[in-house]
């Protein structure tokens, strides 16, 4: 086989119909318009919400502000005055967190805010951290690691 020999499947290229080109070719005079009315103006037809005198569907809804986002990622929120009750060196997990009953899901990820003060040094893993938080947590001789997703 060569690359002259390539052709398309039986029937998966369709000529485009040209209307308006004479009787013999079948779509003459009115072109498939019918005759006389709205469809068969320029420009003519209605929008796509048209329902012939009746309220359109979207007037039907109520009306609904915004959107919710399908792929947002809903976190666990762990503020750093809630860590108070740790020791110090000691790491801080999700797993630790849960036992602690610091989590309100267990399935969602954990991230670590920055409200409150810490004076000791703490191993965090999460999920997220946020800057203040990080910056917190290392000013204290800690350290943050990130989990991925």
């Amino acid at each position: 086989m060569k690359l002259h020999d390539l052709k398309p499947n039986e029937g998966s290229k369709k000529k485009r119909k040209r209307v308006g080109r004479g009787i013999s070719a079948g779509q003459g005079k009115t072109a498939g318009r019918g005759i006389k009315g709205q469809g068969a103006r320029a420009g003519g037809g209605t929008p796509l919400y048209h329902q012939g005198g009746n309220l359109p569907f979207f007037r039907r809804l109520p009306f609904k502000r915004g959107f919710s986002p399908i792929n947002r990622v809903e976190y666990n929120e762990v503020n750093l005055d809630q860590l108070v009750g740790f020791r110090a060196n000691s790491k801080v997990t999700p797993e630790t967190l849960m036992k602690a009953r610091l989590l309100r899901d267990a399935r969602k990820p954990v991230v670590i805010l920055g409200r409150g003060e810490i004076k000791k040094a703490l191993k965090v893993q999460a999920h997220r951290v946020t800057k203040g938080a990080r910056e917190k947590i290392e000013a204290a001789g800690g350290s943050v690691e990130l989990i991925e997703l």
